[in-house]
């Protein structure tokens, strides 16, 4: 069952524990961040109104949004509720002329993506990070940096396809059907290797931020825990821990974002650093909710497990 005592006290979870974990984890962060994904979008377009009629590409750390602009047809969530003064203004302004619901326009497809790539992301660390760990028998911060780039790379070599066809998807409005052709037109052109297309500018940000994330993440819970005179970190210190982890590696790798932005997607024509601003304020609470989430997911299953051996013993 995989339930036996780790060295250090912790009991072991198993993978499909890990994936449990991992999914609610998505699904919460998700949930909670796209709201504000949506407001800082309609304040990021009423401050350049050259965005309006064009998509462009956001992200929370997780995956990335494509959000569309219109003003005046489509989807609730893309026509204009006025001028909005701030962030709280623009939160009660849009529920009271468009609904709550349109705060949470375009969560369907970003989930598509982000819970298999966090699955695979989070229990591929996990394992790599635990067998590095077990066959060097030490524990430091360079296994959490080069355990969290090679699990990024990975699920971005995985998902990247997915991730493709939901951005040509989202950011052209296209039927599935017209979906299917275009695909099926740019590989019988380009090759099976054109569904990789964005595979390069995606490694390039995310595998540097997922190793500086990591490094991080895994210092800060260590120090705070010790610190705080516990072997097993709180929720206080994991959500800590991951909102600082985040914003550092997300200010980092900023230059990185640029080049993501413009080689994988060509969905920006200008001003790029107005939409990368408010990647950073999203970066921490996405970061700080999916990895205390995903914490405490493991503690309640390591717990399930302990109780378990008890009880078989």
């Amino acid at each position: 069952m995989g339930s036996e005592e780790k060295e250090d006290g912790l009991y072991k979870i198993t993978t499909s524990q890990q994936a449990v974990c991992s999914c609610c984890g998505a699904l919460i962060t998700s949930v909670l961040v796209t709201p504000l994904d949506v407001i800082k979008v309609r304040l990021q377009v009423q401050m350049n109104p050259s965005l309006k009629g064009k998509s462009f590409l956001d992200s929370d750390g997780l995956t990335d949004h494509v959000y569309l602009y219109e003003n005046g047809s489509g989807k609730t969530w893309q026509r204009t509720a006025g001028r909005f003064n701030g962030m709280m203004d623009a939160f009660v302004k849009i529920v009271q002329r468009e609904g709550a619901k349109s705060l949470w326009s375009g969560l369907p497809p970003s989930l598509a993506v982000s819970v298999p790539t966090t699955v695979l992301y989070f229990t591929c660390y996990d394992k790599l990070r635990d067998a590095i760990i077990s066959e060097l028998g030490e524990d430091n911060g360079y296994i959490s940096l080069a355990a969290g780039g090679i699990a990024r790379l990975f699920s971005a070599t995985i998902i990247s396809p997915v991730e493709m066809i939901r951005t040509t998807m989202q950011s052209r409005r296209l039927s599935y059907k017209q979906l299917s052709a275009c695909v099926s037109n740019n590989v019988a052109q380009n090759g099976w290797l054109s569904l990789w297309k964005g595979w390069g500018p995606t490694v390039l940000r995310d595998v540097p931020f997922s190793a500086l994330y990591w490094c991080n993440y895994e210092s800060f819970k260590k120090l705070l825990c010790k610190k705080s005179g516990i072997h097993e970190p709180t929720i206080l210190i994991t959500f800590s821990s991951g909102a600082a982890a985040g914003s550092i590696a997300a200010t980092l790798t900023l230059p990185f974002d640029v080049v993501k932005t413009h080689k994988q997607t060509e969905l920006w024509q200008s001003d790029v650093l107005q939409c990368i601003i408010p990647r950073l304020t999203k970066i921490a609470p996405a970061c700080a909710i999916m990895i205390s989430t995903y914490e405490y997911g493991k503690s309640f299953f390591r717990k399930l497990n302990k109780k378990k051996d008890t009880e078989n013993h």
